[in-house]
């Protein structure tokens, strides 16, 4: 697995600027669920730019249960 396989960077701690956990490893699961690279949802990826800090981090939260779930 290389690392671009799963977001590397940790959940930022607070709501200010929050990254996007994206690693340009963009492609979904078999059933649709999520992106394998980053773990979000289709609403979630496209929705990332008008999310505000909360909701961002929220997200990346639970990002780390999904890699876990698919692994």
């Amino acid at each position: 697995m290389s690392s671009r396989d799963t977001p590397t960077a940790a959940a930022p701690d607070s709501a200010g600027e929050v990254p996007s956990p994206c690693n340009s490893v963009c492609r979904m699961d078999a059933a649709g669920t999520y992106c394998v690279g980053c773990f979000r949802t289709l609403e979630e990826i496209a929705g990332w730019a008008s999310f505000d800090g909360e909701r961002r981090l929220r997200i990346w939260k639970e990002l780390g249960e999904r890699r876990v779930r698919a692994a």
